[in-house]
């Protein structure tokens, strides 16, 4: 089952977002860790402002911070994905370098993936279908209605197990570390931000039945999918 709700415009969506995740780790047991993989693109930097106006510091304690997919660039490059959260999230709300598991984009890309395999191993609490559990993460959706970096064409992410892996993407930076198909297949929640009017017929397309599409594919392999919209489907 799919829970699409559609807001008035982006920051309306990425407010309720914040305060929904914040409703999530109020309810948690704060003596286990809290895994969280972030996203990429122009929406989290709206949730992250939004999180960091609302949230103590204190709230995140034993959240760790994982990614869905990583540019490989320098962490310092404004293409990555952790630079954004790190500007946005993790310096306002003084989260400790312990629970930032950014991917290590400046060793070789085998070293990346595996260190980023272990580290979500180590704080996930259960497995599922052969893979690390992770508690909430987040996906935003590109217009081809790829997610992650989980791109329409990409055969060998079908046949994968991995839990992440290094791809090559359509859009510069081309490389690319991601979280496979099976891993967003186990996550307790997957929450889906898709912002732009122009990402309607994608996300349409991804809704059918018998969707082929690398979101179609995400929600069919789940039970349960949330998706915020700032337009109609």
């Amino acid at each position: 089952m799919n829970d699409y709700t559609s807001f008035s415009d982006k920051h309306e969506l990425a407010r309720h977002a914040a305060a929904l995740w914040l409703e999530r780790l109020a309810k948690r047991d704060p003596n286990k860790p809290f895994t969280v993989a972030l996203s990429g693109g122009r929406i989290p930097k709206l949730l992250y402002h939004a999180v960091a106006e609302l949230a103590e510091p204190s709230e995140f304690e034993n959240v760790h911070f994982f990614w869905g997919d990583e540019r490989v660039v320098p962490a310092t490059d404004n293409e990555s994905n952790f630079k954004l959260a790190d500007e946005g999230l993790f310096q306002p709300l003084q989260i400790p370098l312990g629970q930032v598991h950014r991917v290590l984009t400046e060793r070789s890309e085998a070293e990346a993936v595996q260190t980023a395999i272990d580290e979500l191993q180590q704080c996930s609490v259960g497995q599922a279908l052969g893979q690390p559990v992770i508690d909430l993460v987040f996906l935003g959706m590109g217009e081809d209605a790829h997610v992650a970096s989980l791109f329409p064409g990409d055969a060998e992410a079908l046949e994968s197990d991995a839990v992440y892996r290094a791809v090559t993407g359509p859009k510069p930076p081309p490389r690319r570390v991601t979280l496979g198909y099976p891993a967003l297949a186990a996550s307790r929640e997957v929450w889906v931000l898709a912002s732009g009017v122009g990402k309607a017929g994608a996300l349409r397309d991804s809704l059918a039945v018998d969707s082929d599409t690398p979101l179609g594919r995400v929600l069919q392999s789940r039970e349960r999918t949330e998706i915020f919209t700032d337009f109609k489907v």
